[in-house]
């Protein structure tokens, strides 16, 4: 890991370009680290000025002639170059670079920010920015940074790729009264990233929840490999913004079209533990409840309201989201049937009715929160004349800390009239919300974290047996040779026996005669297929026959495939037709891979056939992390495939152990060759015995020796 001790705790700051004019920000800087209270040496840089906020001015880093932590860059962009120079000339350890102007404006500033990484490099300096607001830590606690305020004292980091959207979200955060340990703004990332921010941040005594603010993702297979042991200490909460669905219109397979950088992200952030925001409000509704609140045991939750509607909205939510409405034991119920008003529900939701003043909260909130089948509860109040929002919200603050083991969430539907009680919640960590369904969102963002945290055995990766990659390896270098992206379906037959994935047989005929010849060999009935580098599919130009019983019926089927071919695309180049063997009914499913950017090889599974792009019934997986049947089998678990692999209908269970080796196998095959791009397996029919691949399309390109 990184030492970042340099940038959260310097013992020495120099601010080249620091200015005594309240217009510039090399003033700000200057005044925030002052005013925030730091207790290091600060050393303002600026060859006209003595004194600069009654520290001494030096003409420059060179000058100092003492040791320099980090060194805060605000000058033209003209001069960061020779700027940076002087610092590592000088040994300073970081730097922060709040210069714009480097490769956001273009080519030539690109060419500049490259050079900058060079010099840092070249001294072993560490650099934030360029084109940053800076940093903030509240405990060390120092300011380095433009922005305008110090946030409150808190257990929250927040790291954002956007420097205005930094600035807005502290000055929100004096408003909701949130507390953080970090502000970090990541800028043009060219050297420090979010990457290194989450490592640094999962390591900080004073920080309980990282969140981020994130545009691109640079380096996907580190991102994962970081997050994964990060999250594991500390919930990680990221808000992505553009999602680009590019990428897939520029697909070719059913695998590509369906994947598009949005689902890479989405299997990267859950395979490593990551929970991902939609909103800004989601983001810091999460923050809020795991900053304060602790993990439940499980997913049941008790609800407490004055009225009925809220009741039932919470209640749906709580379905919505796939928690669990707590069942309460008898002597609960009991306790509840006793003590409540006879109009009162006393099941989940508990309905302790309009009139409902403080004591009554209490007992109800008391009694549910010491039942074992509760692992969480929401309050709800509504302002009736009688309400008392302000001593209930003394309650709740009191009973959160009793059942200190049992998050509570608190929902205030109402404004002016329950002010003061929000405020208590707030001020006394137990999050409030003006409407049910976001507190529950964070109770499920809350839950699945506590899922994934939990402790269980390592899953030890499977050793494959039955893998040939020379046979691979000599087929993919023969189609390169031959010019050509798309492997025949001869060919990907040949990659997928390598590979011990059970595969229709199929053999290139380029005449009538030897496709009828290669019929007789396997055996009626048999499948034609055009066989066409051009021809994605096939089905849409005329160009497969099934189920064909003779040599006759080869012949016919043979001549009017080509025919329909010529007719669609007279000039697509036809090396011949396949003869592929019929296999026995079962489940269609779809198995392929899309290479991400960012994460590489990207595994689907779901529902095949030709409406697969259609239902998108699909889970996804990145290949790094298929390297277990449990994982595998719960990536088909997630599709409304596994009910018809269980038998449907009084149709026999497929096999699906014979299913999750193929994928895994598949899983293991694109991660063994980096030429292959894009790969689809559709349909692989599953049986009761075993699992056939139909219809194999891969997809290649040259790698760069």
């Amino acid at each position: 890991m990184i030492d970042l001790d340099f940038l959260f705790n310097p013992g020495q700051i120099a601010i080249v370009g620091a200015s005594k004019s309240p217009q510039k920000i090399g003033y700000a800087i200057v005044d925030n680290i002052v005013k925030s209270g730091y207790r290091g040496e600060i050393y303002p840089i600026n060859p006209k000025e003595e004194e600069i906020a009654g520290h001494k001015a030096y003409p420059s880093v060179a000058e100092i002639n003492k040791p320099v932590d980090l060194a805060v860059i605000s000058v033209p962009v003209k001069h960061t170059i020779q700027v940076a120079e002087e610092c590592g000339k000088a040994g300073v350890k970081g730097l922060i670079v709040i210069t714009a102007g480097f490769k956001e404006v273009g080519r030539e500033g690109l060419k500049l920010e490259q050079e900058l990484i060079s010099i840092c490099r070249r001294y072993g300096m560490r650099m934030l920015g360029p084109n940053c607001v800076g940093i903030m830590d509240t405990h060390t606690p120092v300011n380095a940074s433009f922005a305008n305020g110090f946030p409150n004292k808190g257990n929250i980091s927040l790291i954002s790729q956007s420097g205005a959207m930094l600035v807005s979200i502290l000055d929100w955060s004096f408003e909701m009264g949130m507390g953080f340990s970090r502000f970090i703004s990541t800028g043009n990332k060219a050297d420090l990233t979010e990457i290194d921010l989450i490592e640094s941040c999962a390591a900080d005594p004073n920080t309980d929840v990282i969140l981020c603010y994130i545009e691109d993702i640079t380096d996907g297979e580190r991102f994962v490999e970081v997050c994964s042991e990060a999250s594991k200490k500390k919930p990680i909460v990221i808000l992505k913004s553009g999602i680009s669905s590019a990428g897939a219109q520029a697909a070719s397979s059913h695998t590509g079209a369906l994947a598009g950088s949005n689902r890479a992200y989405e299997a990267a952030f859950r395979q490593s533990g990551v929970l991902r925001a939609e909103t800004l409000n989601e983001l810091f509704d999460l923050a809020r409840a795991f900053s304060s609140q602790p993990l439940p045991d499980q997913s049941r939750v008790a609800v407490v309201t004055n009225a009925g509607g809220p009741g039932i909205l919470a209640t749906d939510a709580i379905e919505k989201y796939d928690l669990k409405m707590a069942r309460f034991n008898k002597n609960t119920i009991d306790k509840l049937r006793g003590n409540l008003p006879q109009e009162a529900n006393i099941y989940n939701p508990v309905d302790i009715i309009g009139d409902a003043r403080d004591d009554r909260y209490r007992f109800a909130l008391q009694t549910v929160l010491e039942d074992d089948n509760v692992d969480g509860a929401v309050v709800i109040l509504c302002p009736a004349a009688v309400t008392e929002p302000e001593k209930t919200a003394h309650t709740i603050v009191e009973l959160n800390k009793k059942y200190s083991d049992k998050p509570v969430m608190a929902v205030y539907i109402g404004g002016r009239v329950l002010a003061e009680g929000k405020n208590y919640l707030s001020e006394n960590k137990v999050p409030s919300f003006t409407f049910p369904e976001p507190s529950i969102s964070s109770l499920e963002g809350m839950v699945r974290y506590s899922g994934f945290i939990k402790e269980k055995e390592p899953v030890q990766p499977v050793e494959l047996e039955d893998i040939n990659r020379e046979t691979v390896r000599k087929t993919i270098d023969q189609v390169l040779e031959d010019r050509r992206v798309v492997l025949l379906g001869h060919e990907t037959s040949t990659v997928m026996s390598a590979y011990g994935i059970p595969v229709s047989k199929t053999y290139l005929a380029t005449t009538e005669e030897e496709a009828c010849e290669i019929g007789s060999k396997l055996g009626y009935p048999v499948a034609l297929k055009i066989s066409s580098p051009r021809i994605a599919h096939k089905t849409d130009v005329g160009g497969v026959a099934i189920g064909l019983h003779s040599d006759k019926e080869v012949k016919r089927a043979y001549r009017q495939i080509m025919d329909s071919v010529g007719y669609y695309l007279p000039d697509a180049p036809i090396y011949g037709i396949e003869v592929q063997d019929m296999v026995d009914e079962g489940v269609e499913v779809i198995v392929g891979m899309s290479r991400d950017v960012q994460f590489g090889p990207l595994v689907v599974f779901g529902l095949g056939g030709i409406y697969v792009n259609l239902l998108e019934d699909v889970s996804f997986r990145l290949a790094s992390a298929l390297d277990n049947y449990e994982e595998v089998k719960e990536m088909i678990t997630e599709t409304k495939a596994y009910t018809l692999l269980q038998g449907y209908r009084g149709k026999k269970a497929a096999d699906i152990d014979a299913l999750a080796d193929s994928i895994l196998r598949t899983a293991r095959l694109v991660r063994d060759f980096d030429e292959i791009t894009e790969m689809d397996i559709n349909p692989v029919r599953v049986h009761t015995k075993g699992s056939t691949a139909l219809d194999v399309k891969i997809t290649i390109e040259e790698k760069e020796k």
